[in-house]
């Protein structure tokens, strides 16, 4: 059965599987101190920097529970998006490994601003208080739009003035890059970004994340909160395999760009539809639109989706790096029956 209902539930691009298949040779050191773990970090540090260092896991809830502890204490505080990832979809795991409060703010796009943040900086230095000390967003967000960079820029500008990390959730970072046209490192350290969870699952490969640390003091203990999280795999070279042929020859560029480019070419067709009312910006490889109770349920019989507002009708369909013409028609055609 095809699918629109996330970038997830594609299947992995025979470059990257090859890739683990090659990594079953023989015997390896465990943990990390293998070859394949040493080529994938050097292709990170090409692509964002000599500064930047990557601990891998096994997901996304996991990094991103690693990287939060990397920069809070228990008595600090982690504001974000009322939409975010942490504070929706992981079940509570950050704010119950960090020991922090998570602190939502409504952002109608999924997108924190410096005006959004600013009344929640305050009570420094009191003990009744939690402390600020890490801002969490989402390139792209969970609503589908992006960060500019002078957007993220503004963001860091003020959290670093206060002495606040900033942590960017990256699992479609590859779709923010293709739909801003920069680099990687563009839109991350040089942006001013901390510490990053760095995914690919979305994007073609099978599992497993990177956190990467862009701050030498953050990266000092990160090895052990990564082992604390259960989070260190001892066959580590299955998941660094799979980052060296999704970085080095522009693979991750090639299928985020096919994914976006499909979620552009089925927004034009369905904003010819009078019944469709989109609800957010196509800014990547998400659509957020409504749709009549009749309609939906027809095109549920058909194709797996999810309703993100079901009491306004508001769904959301997610392209895929392996997303097909025949996928698109398909969807049209059921919703012009």
């Amino acid at each position: 059965m095809r699918s629109f209902a996330s970038d997830n539930n594609s299947g992995v691009h025979p470059a990257v599987m090859e890739a683990i298949i090659e990594a079953n040779t023989d015997h390896a050191t465990g943990y990390g101190d293998d070859p394949w773990t040493e080529r994938a970090t050097a292709v990170i540090k090409r692509h964002f920097g000599a500064a930047a260092e990557p601990f891998f896991v096994f997901n996304g809830t996991g990094a991103n529970s690693v990287a939060l502890q990397a920069v809070t204490r228990p008595f600090n505080s982690i504001l974000c998006a009322r939409t975010a990832h942490i504070y929706v979809d992981e079940c509570g795991a950050p704010a119950r490994m960090t020991g922090c409060a998570v602190i939502p703010i409504d952002a109608p796009d999924g997108k924190l601003t410096p005006e959004l943040l600013k009344p929640h900086l305050n009570n420094f230095g009191v003990c009744h208080h939690s402390q600020p000390k890490a801002v969490y967003i989402s390139q792209v967000t969970e609503l589908g739009t992006v960060y500019t960079i002078d957007e993220i820029k503004a963001l860091a500008g003020l959290l670093h003035g206060y002495g606040i990390y900033l942590h960017m959730d990256g699992a479609r970072l590859a779709n923010a890059c293709a739909a801003l046209g920069c680099s990687m490192k563009e839109v991350t350290v040089d942006a001013g970004v901390d510490i990053l969870s760095f995914g690919g699952t979305k994007n073609g490969m099978m599992m497993g994340e990177a956190v990467i640390s862009f701050r030498p003091e953050v990266t000092e203990n990160l090895q052990y909160y990564r082992k604390q999280s259960a989070q260190l795999a001892s066959k580590m070279r299955y998941l660094s395999a799979q980052f060296v042929p999704y970085l080095e020859n522009g693979l991750w560029l090639e299928n985020a760009r096919h994914a976006n480019e499909c979620a552009r070419r089925l927004a034009e067709r369905l904003a010819c539809h009078p019944q469709v009312k989109f609800t957010q910006k196509v800014e990547s490889n998400q659509l957020f639109f409504t749709l009549p109770t009749a309609t939906v349920r027809r095109l549920q019989e058909r194709y797996f989706f999810y309703f993100w507002n079901e009491s306004i009708n508001e769904v959301r369909l997610v392209t895929s790096w392996d997303t097909t013409d025949e996928d698109i028609e398909g969807l049209l055609g059921v919703l012009s029956c």
